[in-house]
């Protein structure tokens, strides 16, 4: 009996756990994982700080953390959950709240008590989420230098004073771009986008290597995934065709939908 070619799927999480669980799910489903992190973490600096906790009162740079002085403190990613429990923030008596149940369960696992997830996990869900309570709140949002506009211009016309702490910064690391070649060859079956930063990354790796037009024609020829709509508009702005976006912004959800989508090409 002729044994069933197998998907090759592309994805981009950082090279970490998340890479790690990628791989055990997509072999789980029958396919091929091609990992190809796009981003990398790095903290940001040290910097001085004396209304956060964490900070000795000296000229001594104390890591960057939220502050502690407000009445919601928004987290939006597991990355940033760590590494504000490791600089020894504490939300004081904020109402904590966090954007996608792998955050909160990171809250829960580093000591935090989470007050609030939104339906939608996305910034528009969450500004729809606190919008009642917004006017004249002193709302905290920690996460990466990639942050969408959404939140926070969103809760400023909500009426929130909205302080923002940039985490961490997300950079394309140097060996990123594999899965730009296969696509330009036509070897890829499927590739999971997991936020625009990925599509954008994607396409300048593609560029470094001079195949970006037959790398997006290769995409276009396989099954695309997008997690979110953000994500969609950016790779569709970009010319690439997105096949799946599904209904809660989930990984595991993405790729069960497009390994789905993708395994129909091989009856045919």
């Amino acid at each position: 009996m002729r044994e069933e070619p197998r998907l090759r799927v592309a994805f981009f999480r950082p090279d970490d756990e998340r890479t790690d669980d990628a791989v055990e799910l997509l072999e789980s489903l029958g396919a091929d994982p091609v990992p190809d992190p796009m981003l990398a973490v790095e903290p940001t600096d040290a910097t001085p700080k004396t209304d956060a906790v964490g900070s000795s009162g000296s000229d001594e740079p104390s890591p960057v953390v939220p502050r502690e002085d407000a009445d919601y403190a928004v987290l939006t990613s597991k990355t940033g959950v760590e590494l504000a429990a490791e600089a020894g923030w504490g939300p004081g008596e904020a109402a904590v709240c966090a954007i996608g149940e792998p955050t909160a369960d990171a809250l829960r696992a580093a000591g935090y008590s989470v007050d609030l997830v939104p339906d939608e996990y996305s910034s528009s869900g969450l500004v729809d989420a606190l919008a009642d309570d917004a006017a004249g709140a002193r709302i905290e949002v920690a996460r990466s230098d990639h942050g969408s506009d959404v939140l926070t211009d969103g809760l400023e016309d909500a009426g929130a004073y909205v302080h923002e702490t940039v985490l961490y910064r997300l950079v394309r690391p140097e060996s990123a771009g594999e899965s730009a070649e296969l696509a330009a060859g036509g070897d890829l079956d499927a590739a999971l986008f997991t936020s625009s930063l990925t599509v954008t990354h994607f396409l300048a790796a593609a560029d470094e290597r001079g195949v970006r037009d037959a790398a997006v024609d290769g995409l276009n020829d396989a099954v695309v995934g997008a997690i979110g709509e953000p994500t969609r508009r950016t790779a569709e702005d970009a010319g690439i065709e997105v096949d799946v976006v599904p209904e809660a912004a989930d990984f595991d959800a993405l790729a069960a939908e497009a390994v789905e989508e993708a395994a129909p090409s091989y009856d045919e």
